[in-house]
C-alpha cells in the first residue's frame, strides 16, 4: 500500500506538529507532499496532482484546524483537482490528520468548541463517500507542545500506524506491527537490544492473552 500525505500548512518550518510528523515518516514508504512548498504562487498543477492520486492507495489530508476548516491551499487543491479525480479515487482510502491548539476534550457537547472534531470534518467524509472511498477515523493531534515525552512517543507510533496499516486495524494487528518494527531495528527511538527483547517478549505475551480472550468471547456469542 502506498500512502500520499497531502500537507497544507503556511508556516510549516515553525510548526512543531508538522516537523514531528515529518520526522516520523523518514523510515516509511510514504510520499510527503507539502502544497505551500510546491505551489507558492497558488497555481495548482492538476495533472501532477492527478498522477499522484493515481499512484497511491491511501490519501491523507494533513493540516491544522483553522477556524474549523483547512488552510486555503488545501481548499484550492480541492477546487482544482477533485472535479477530475473520479477514476483515480474509487476504492481507495481517505484519512485526515488534523492538529489543534485546543484540548481535544473541548470538542464535544458542553465543551468550549461545542461540536466534535468529526462533525467539523464531515465535508471530508462526504467527499470520501462521493468517490466511493473508505473514510478512516480522523487522527487528531491536540496541544502538541504541552504533551509529555511519553505521550509524544505514543502519538508517534499511532501516527505511523495510521499511515501504514491497512484499513481499520485490530489491536492484534497493531501489536504485530510494533513487534515487526522492533524486530527489524526500525524502532522509533534508540533502544538497546535488552530493552528491545523485553518489549518484544512482553508484546508477544499480551497478544496471546488478547487472542485467548477474543476466542472466548466469540464462543460465548455463538452459544
Amino acid at each position: 500500500m502506498r500512502t500520499l500525505i497531502i500537507v497544507s500548512h503556511p508556516t510549516i518550518e515553525t510548526s512543531l506538529n508538522q516537523q514531528f510528523f515529518k520526522e516520523a515518516t523518514e523510515n516509511l514508504t510514504v510520499t510527503w507532499h507539502h502544497l505551500e512548498k510546491h505551489y507558492p504562487d497558488w497555481t495548482i498543477d492538476r495533472d501532477t496532482e492527478l498522477e499522484l492520486l493515481k499512484t497511491h492507495d491511501r490519501i491523507i489530508f494533513q493540516f491544522p484546524l483553522y477556524w474549523y476548516s483547512a488552510p486555503a491551499h488545501l481548499k484550492l487543491w480541492e477546487d482544482t483537482v477533485l472535479e477530475h479525480a473520479d477514476e483515480f479515487l474509487k476504492g481507495k482510502e481517505l484519512g485526515i490528520v488534523v492538529t489543534t491548539g485546543v484540548s481535544e476534550k473541548e470538542y464535544q457537547a458542553g465543551g468550549k468548541e461545542e461540536y466534535t472534531i468529526s462533525e467539523f470534518l464531515r465535508p471530508y467524509q462526504r467527499i470520501a463517500h462521493k468517490f466511493e472511498m473508505t473514510f478512516l477515523p480522523p487522527f487528531v493531534m491536540a496541544q502538541f507542545m504541552y504533551q509529555t515525552e511519553e505521550k509524544r512517543w505514543e502519538r508517534l507510533v499511532a501516527y505511523q500506524q495510521y499511515l501504514t496499516l491497512v484499513g481499520k486495524p485490530t489491536l492484534i494487528q497493531r501489536i504485530n506491527w510494533f513487534i515487526e518494527r522492533l524486530s527489524s531495528n526500525h524502532s522509533l527511538q534508540q533502544l538497546d537490544q535488552t530493552k528491545q527483547a523485553f518489549l518484544i517478549d512482553y508484546l508477544e505475551n499480551e497478544k496471546e492473552e488478547i487472542e485467548d480472550l477474543t476466542f472466548i468471547l466469540q464462543e460465548l456469542k455463538e452459544q
